[in-house]
C-alpha cells in the first residue's frame, strides 16, 4: 500500500499569518494533535503540534529555569524560549523543517520516516502542494483492514511452495530441518529450530502467507543445533 491509500484529504490547516490562538483552537475543534501550516499556494511552510504549544505564557506554563541554570544557559535559548513562549503569530512557533512524503511513497517508507525522526505524521505532497496527510492512526487502520478474504484460494501446494520460499530467503531459517506439510489450508510444521525466537518466527512466516487457514506447530527447538 502507499500513502494515497491513507492518508487524509482535504486537510486541516491554518495559514502562517494566523495566531498562536486561532492554532490551539482549530487543533481542539478538529480533535487532532497538530496543524500543518500553508501559505496561499498551499504549499507546506511549516506544522505546529500541541508540543509546540506546552509552555506558553497564557497557561502559565513557559519555561522557568533556576538563577543559576540561566547563568549556564545559553542567551540565544533563552531569547528562543521567551520568543516561543509569548509569540503571537503562528510563523513565530511553527516547525519549519518539515518531514514530507508523496502520495507514491509506500507505508513501509512513511512509518520509517516516523520512526527515524520521531514524528507522529508525514503531510504528503505533490507538485509543491499539500494534498493530505499520513497519521501513525491511519497505519494502524491500514493494518486493521488488511487480511481480506481472497477470492480464489490458492492451492495447498502453493501454499506450501510461498512458505518453503519465504523462509529460504530469510538468514536466521534453517530450511535443511525443516519440513512444511499443507492440507485444506492448514499448515503443519515439522522437523527442527535451533532456538524459540526462530521457531517462533518460522509459525509467523507460516501464518502470513496467503491462504493459509491454521498453523498446526509441531517444531521441537534443539539449541544445540545453532551452529548447524
Amino acid at each position: 500500500m502507499k500513502a494515497r491509500d491513507v492518508m487524509v484529504s482535504p486537510v486541516i490547516t491554518v495559514a502562517q499569518t494566523a495566531t498562536v490562538r486561532d492554532a490551539a483552537r482549530t487543533l481542539i475543534e478538529h480533535g487532532i494533535s497538530a496543524v500543518p501550516v500553508v501559505d496561499q499556494a498551499n504549499a507546506i511552510v511549516g506544522i505546529v503540534s500541541e508540543a509546540d504549544l506546552l509552555h506558553r505564557a497564557e497557561a502559565g506554563t513557559e519555561r522557568r529555569r533556576s538563577w543559576l541554570l540561566r547563568a549556564f544557559t545559553a542567551g540565544e535559548t533563552l531569547a528562543a524560549d521567551f520568543a516561543n513562549s509569548h509569540a503571537r503569530k503562528v510563523a513565530d512557533i511553527m516547525t519549519r523543517a518539515v518531514i514530507t512524503a508523496t502520495p507514491d511513497t509506500p507505508l513501509h517508507e512513511i512509518a520509517a520516516l516516523m520512526e527515524r525522526h520521531a514524528v507522529k505524521r508525514v503531510p504528503i505532497v505533490a507538485n509543491g502542494a499539500l494534498v493530505g496527510i499520513v497519521s501513525r492512526a491511519n497505519l494502524v487502520q491500514a493494518v486493521a483492514s488488511s487480511g481480506k478474504e481472497l477470492d480464489v484460494p490458492p492451492s495447498d501446494k502453493a501454499i506450501r511452495d510461498a512458505i518453503l520460499a519465504q523462509l529460504k530467503a530469510q538468514p536466521w531459517a534453517h530450511t535443511g530441518l525443516l519440513n512444511v506439510t499443507v492440507t485444506d489450508g492448514v499448515v503443519d510444521l515439522w522437523g527442527f529450530s535451533t532456538s524459540e525466537a526462530e521457531r517462533k518466527a518460522i509459525r509467523v512466516a507460516a501464518e502470513c502467507a496467503p491462504g493459509v487457514c491454521a498453523v498446526n506447530d509441531n517444531l521441537v527447538t534443539h539449541h544445540r543445533l545453532e551452529g548447524y
